[in-house]
C-alpha cells in the first residue's frame, strides 16, 4: 500500500492533523464548552411526548364517525344487491379508532408506538375524512356512479377473492423491475465513470448520451419487441433503459465535479490511478449517484407498468389492462394502490441504503 492510501485509509484521529484538546486550556473554558455540547446534544435529542396526545384523540372521532357513517347509513342499490363486505370495513374502522383513542390516553406511556404515529396524526385525520367523502359519494348517495367508481370496502372484495391473482401478478413486476433497474443501474455507473474519468470514452460516449439519452423508453417500445427474442427481454430492456440515462449523467457529473486538488494531494503522496478512480472519485459522487438512482427507480417503474400493458403476460400493468377489460374497475383501483405502496416501499427502502452508505455526510450536508 502506497503513502497516501496508508494515510488516507487511516482514521481521522490517527492521522497527525488530529489533535487533543490542550492540557493548558483553563478549567471555565472547558465547562462552558461541556455545557454547550450537553445543551446541543438535549436540543437535536428528540423530546419524548407527555400527557394526552390531543391530535390522537382528534383522529380516534373522526375514526368513529367514518365507522358509524358505514354502518348506520343504508348503500344506494344501483343495478345489484349491495356492496360486500360493508359491515366488515365499518367494524375495522371503529377497531382503528378505538387503537388510536388508547394509545391517545397512554401518551408518553405507549412510548416508541406514539413517537411513530405523532408526525402522522393530521394525516389520520385526513385519511378518515378522505374515506368518508369516498364512502359517502360512492356506496351512499350515488353521486360518482358504478361500477367505474366503487366504494373502499370494494377493495376488500378485491383482496379476498382475487388475492393470489394480484399477488402473483406483483411478484412478476418487482421480479421485472429488479432485472431492469439492476441492469440499467450497473451499466449506468460504469458509463458515467468512465466518461467522467477518462476523455477518451467523454469524447465518443457523451455526445451519444445527450443525442439518445433524452427520447422516452417507451418511444422504442416497437423496436424493442420486434428485435428482442422474447416479450420478458424487451421489457427489461426498456426498464434498464430508463434506469440507464439519469444513473449516467449524474453519475458522470458527480465525478467531473471533483476538485482537482484532492487528486493533485493524492498523486503527491503516491497513489495509484486505480486508488484515484475507487476512493476519490467514486466516493466522492455517490451523492450524485444516490440522486440518479431514484430517477431512474421513477421512470423504470413507469416504463415497467406500460411494457407489461403490452405484451407481457403477466405483472400489476397487465392485471390493469385485464381488469379493464373485463369492466372490474375495484380491480382496476387495488391495482393502482398496489402499485403506489410498491414504488413508496422501494424509495423508502433505497432511502434506508442510502443512509446508511453516505452516513459520514451527516453533519455537513443538510438531509
Amino acid at each position: 500500500m502506497s503513502t497516501a492510501e496508508q494515510i488516507l485509509d487511516a482514521p481521522l484521529g490517527l492521522q497527525g492533523g488530529a489533535h487533543a484538546p490542550a492540557s493548558s486550556a483553563p478549567r471555565a473554558a472547558r465547562a462552558t464548552a461541556t455545557a454547550t455540547a450537553t445543551a446541543q446534544s438535549a436540543t437535536l435529542r428528540p423530546a419524548a411526548p407527555a400527557g394526552i396526545w390531543p391530535t390522537g384523540l382528534l383522529a380516534s372521532a373522526a375514526w368513529v364517525a367514518l365507522g358509524l357513517l358505514t354502518l348506520l347509513w343504508p348503500n344506494k342499490e344501483v343495478g345489484f344487491s349491495d356492496w360486500a363486505f360493508t359491515r366488515e370495513f365499518g367494524i375495522a374502522t371503529l377497531v382503528v379508532a378505538a387503537l388510536l383513542f388508547a394509545i391517545s390516553l397512554l401518551g408518553s406511556r405507549a412510548g416508541r408506538l406514539v413517537r411513530t404515529l405523532r408526525p402522522a396524526g393530521q394525516w389520520l385525520v385526513a385519511l378518515a375524512v378522505g374515506l368518508a367523502l369516498w364512502e359517502v359519494s360512492t356506496a351512499k348517495l350515488g353521486v360518482l356512479p358504478s361500477p367505474f367508481f366503487a366504494p373502499p370496502q370494494s377493495l376488500i372484495d378485491v383482496v379476498h377473492e382475487d388475492w393470489q391473482r394480484l399477488g402473483l401478478s406483483t411478484v412478476h413486476s418487482l421480479r421485472l423491475l429488479a432485472n431492469g433497474f439492476v441492469l440499467g443501474a450497473l451499466v449506468g455507473f460504469i458509463t458515467g465513470v468512465a466518461i467522467g474519468w477518462s476523455r477518451i470514452a467523454g469524447y465518443w460516449v457523451h455526445p451519444l448520451l445527450r443525442f439518445l439519452g433524452p427520447v422516452p423508453a417507451s418511444a422504442l417500445l416497437p423496436l424493442a419487441f420486434f428485435f428482442a427474442p422474447s416479450s420478458y427481454s424487451a421489457a427489461v430492456f426498456l426498464v434498464g433503459l430508463a434506469t440507464f440515462f439519469p444513473v449516467a449523467v449524474l453519475t458522470w457529473s458527480g465525478v467531473a465535479s471533483v476538485h482537482k486538488s484532492y487528486y493533485d494531494v493524492a498523486r503527491t503522496l503516491g497513489a495509484s490511478e486505480r486508488f484515484l478512480v475507487f476512493r476519490v472519485a467514486i466516493p466522492a459522487a455517490l451523492p450524485q449517484v444516490f440522486v440518479g438512482l431514484f430517477m431512474g427507480l421513477g421512470a423504470s417503474f413507469s416504463v415497467l407498468i406500460t411494457a407489461e400493458m403490452m405484451g407481457v403476460k403477466a405483472g400489476l400493468g397487465w392485471y390493469l389492462q385485464w381488469a379493464q377489460g373485463w369492466a372490474a374497475y375495484a380491480n382496476m383501483y387495488a391495482a393502482l394502490l398496489v402499485m403506489a405502496a410498491l414504488c413508496s416501499g422501494l424509495i423508502t427502502l433505497l432511502f434506508k441504503v442510502r443512509d446508511r452508505v453516505l452516513s459520514w455526510q451527516k453533519g455537513t450536508v443538510k438531509w
